[in-house]
């Protein structure tokens, strides 16, 4: 597999799917530069999410096809947003187009005023990344990370996206969003699923 099609138009998993998969000479394709629109994500689990984003990808395009879901869980929300995170304050307005900074900003203030009042500030990223060599693949390649934190009220931090600025991290007295994106890479909940899945590519390659 010298070509993924990665299930994605987030330039953010974009840049990290990029930076790590480089290393084994794959070239990654935005689906979007193939026409491809975004899947549906209607299910409750992230593995399920991310198996359909992958499944429509590879379907579509004809190619192999990478996919993630992930999100923030806070342990006093019980696991909100979880596969909400995205969408976590509902789409943009009607006649406001936005965008991503614009949705990553409202979903923010959306989970600190949830989580006002609250004494445990205990949150999680979790990542599932599903590849499949083609839509039918009966055996998916499945990897999967956490990373453990607490949700701030105060952002810090311009790097990263997302919920960044506010998941702060006491093992480094940082935000994620503080993180440079080397060291972030190699701790994330991201970085620890695509070098899980990257171990098992290796395998897969040796075996071939």
């Amino acid at each position: 597999m010298k070509k993924i099609v990665i299930a994605s138009s987030n330039p953010g998993k974009l840049r990290e799917f990029q930076q790590m998969l480089a290393p084994l000479g794959i070239e990654i394709v935005p689906q979007s530069r193939l026409g491809i629109a975004a899947a549906d994500e209607p299910h409750a689990t992230f593995v399920e999410n991310a198996l359909a984003k992958a499944r429509h990808a590879s379907r579509l395009s004809g190619m192999p096809a990478l996919a993630d879901d992930s999100g923030i869980c806070a342990a006093a929300l019980g696991g909100e947003p979880g596969v909400h995170s995205a969408r976590f304050a509902g789409g943009p307005p009607v006649g406001f187009p936005g965008g991503r900074e614009d949705q990553d900003r409202r979903n923010n203030e959306k989970l600190i005023t949830l989580l006002d009042g609250q004494a445990d500030r205990r949150a999680h990223y979790y990542c599932v990344i599903v590849l499949t060599r083609h839509a039918g693949d009966p055996e998916p390649v499945i990897a999967e990370g956490r990373w453990h934190g607490e949700v701030i009220d105060t952002p810090r931090g311009t790097n990263g996206f997302g919920y960044d600025p506010y998941f702060y991290l006491p093992e480094f007295g940082r935000t994620a969003a503080e993180l440079p994106p080397e060291e972030k890479n190699a701790v994330s909940h991201r970085g620890r699923a695509l070098a899980q899945l990257v171990a098992q590519l290796r395998v897969m390659g040796n075996a071939a």
